[in-house]
């Protein structure tokens, strides 16, 4: 069987290798992911921006309203409130799992006994479901027959951090994989070069693989933002936004809207106002970082 072979390869010289390439990618390669991106995100965003200039509840043909579920959504007290949870939850739970993902995943890219095996059963967590991950631990923090003595889901502390520890017992295993992966790209030659110096195993830390590491801990960082953000069934399980209203965060504001209320217009519009917010966020956190620009930690090598 004969290949079709391009242009320039019948044209160059025999033997040169470099010519017989098979063809350039075309731009139609990338159509299914451009369609699937296309009807699962920027369809229902479309949809979410009309909705959000209507008054509808679910049943009969949307009644356009131009701006007032905006003006009603910036003039709500349980916005500022919500928003105010929101940033202190997203900004907790990017320290808490910066730290320790940091520290595993250099760890996890270490040659200790038996590091495969515990870095595999560490990433169980990261493969169960939000919900079933939120209804054990509701189940073991439950006050009558839980394995913690009190009502720590009736405390707004409480609350608060099982909220930001049952997402780092799910999402630390998967940041631990990106800074593990991005420790084993440090060349070797640096810590031998800081040994032959003198430097101490911490000194080295601080000096090597933290600055190695920046542009992963921006990476990771922008996902832990946006994660922070669209909370939903943990909150929904464990505290459905209480005590009160001291865990309500924007995504559950929303979903009080939409599916309590049935005010779909202003969830729409809650819902766009955490998109817009997301981006923006991820937006400014790429550029202050340098994540867009970065160069490989090889070059000058």
């Amino acid at each position: 069987m004969t290949y079709p072979v391009t242009k320039s390869a019948a044209a160059a010289p025999k033997g040169d290798v470099r010519a017989t390439h098979v063809g350039r990618p075309h731009a139609s390669w990338a159509l299914p992911g451009v369609l699937f991106f296309t009807f699962f995100a920027v369809v229902p965003m479309a949809l979410a921006v009309y909705l959000s200039l209507t008054d509808w509840n679910g049943l009969g043909d949307p009644g356009f309203v131009g701006l007032e579920n905006w003006k009603n959504l910036f003039t709500d007290p349980q916005l500022m409130h919500s928003l105010l949870v929101t940033v202190l939850l997203t900004v907790v739970s990017w320290a808490f799992q910066t730290v320790i993902s940091l520290l595993l995943g250099v760890w996890a890219a270490g040659k200790q006994r038996n590091r495969a095996v515990l870095s595999a059963i560490f990433f169980v967590p990261f493969l169960l479901s939000s919900t079933a991950i939120a209804l054990l631990f509701f189940a073991l923090l439950d006050p009558n027959y839980g394995v913690v003595t009190g009502d720590t889901l009736g405390t707004t502390s409480g609350a608060f951090l099982a909220i930001v520890f049952v997402g780092a017992w799910q999402f630390i295993p998967f940041h631990t994989l990106i800074y593990q992966g991005g420790a084993r790209q440090i060349p070797e030659v640096l810590y031998q070069a800081a040994a032959i110096d003198g430097a101490t195993g911490l000194r080295q830390f601080f000096s090597i693989t933290l600055p190695q590491l920046r542009h992963t801990m921006a990476m990771s960082g922008v996902l832990m933002v946006v994660g922070s953000l669209t909370y939903f069934e943990t909150v929904l399980i464990l505290t459905q936004g209480g005590p009160g209203t001291d865990t309500k965060i924007l995504p559950y504001l929303m979903y009080e809207a939409g599916f309590r209320s049935y005010d779909y217009g202003y969830a729409s519009a809650v819902a766009t106002f955490l998109v817009i917010a997301a981006t923006g966020l991820s937006l400014l956190l790429v550029r202050v970082t340098g994540f867009g620009k970065m160069n490989s930690v090889r070059e000058g090598m």
